[in-house]
């Protein structure tokens, strides 16, 4: 035998690829830097930028400018009324894309499509113009809420409504129904269907829009910036918190009290990806 026949394949590139996974041709490295540079430019460079401001002036400064009593309640009223918006979207969302998807055509369906997406092209601080008008001083429908915490409420659901019937929908229109139709057939009532065959299917694109809900009302300014009149330990949200240190002159500040919302919202998607594997695991 030849050394060349004793000698074990190699990759073209010389190296052997990675235990368990497939070497990348040319074309996907290649792909794959130039999504990764993307991202950097985009995602990881500025958010490293507001971490590192925050840091700058050490962590007595840092706790403090987060602890401070009126930036504490700004981040309470946020992150609590951004969840309670994320539970009322994960139920109304699937029910709208239920809806949409299962019911028999009825009138005004294509409106409601359309309806639906109307958050995504609306500008919010346009938005919260259209809401100061329904549910401010001289509502047309008689209901003030501004200036008041369930003002910071409708406004986060108003922008937040598409994510979780956008990710359901197109999951919940591929399904295969003839699991479900097998399990009827076999004595299984409606609620056990859905929740051993429909549930588990739909738990991934609920979870994905439940996170995306989160993320958006945390982070939302515009529509609610006029209805909820911005009142310190009241209806002041942490959009407006940052913006007024940023005024203010305190960059750290400002920079400290978006790093702690990035924080939060990376533990809850992390909380939501673990729940919807278990549910589907379990499932």
């Amino acid at each position: 035998m030849t050394s060349a026949t004793l000698a074990p394949d190699r990759p073209a590139w010389g190296r052997r690829p990675a235990r368990g996974g497939r070497r990348l041709t040319r074309a996907s490295g290649l792909g794959l830097g130039v999504a990764m540079l993307w991202f950097s430019l985009l995602v990881l460079i500025p958010l490293t930028a507001v971490v590192v401001t925050a840091a700058d002036g050490g962590w007595t400064e840092f706790w403090s400018a987060v602890t401070n009593q009126q930036t504490a309640a700004a981040i309470r009223l946020t992150v609590g009324t951004a969840f309670l918006v994320t539970l009322v979207n994960v139920v109304m969302g699937t029910t709208i894309a239920w809806v949409l998807v299962r019911d028999e055509p009825f009138f005004g369906k294509r409106a409601l499509e359309v309806l639906i997406d109307i958050p995504f092209a609306l500008p919010t601080i346009v938005a919260g113009l259209v809401l100061l008008s329904l549910y401010g001083p001289g509502s047309p429908l008689g209901v003030n809420i501004a200036n008041t915490r369930v003002a910071v409420f409708f406004a986060f659901l108003f922008v937040t409504l598409p994510f979780v019937v956008r990710t359901v929908q197109p999951v919940l229109a591929e399904l295969d129904r003839e699991a479900e139709e097998a399990a009827a057939s076999l004595g299984a009532s409606r609620f056990t269907v859905f929740r051993r065959i429909i549930l588990p299917s739909l738990t991934p694109a609920i979870a994905a829009g439940a996170a995306l809900s989160f993320a958006r009302g945390v982070s939302e300014y515009g529509s609610l910036v006029l209805l909820s009149g911005n009142l310190p330990m009241h209806t002041e949200v942490t959009s407006v918190r940052i913006l007024s240190s940023i005024e203010n002159d305190n960059l750290e500040g400002a920079a400290a009290v978006a790093a702690v919302l990035l924080v939060i919202s990376f533990a809850v998607i992390v909380a939501v990806d673990v729940i919807q594997r278990r549910v589907v695991r379990r499932g």
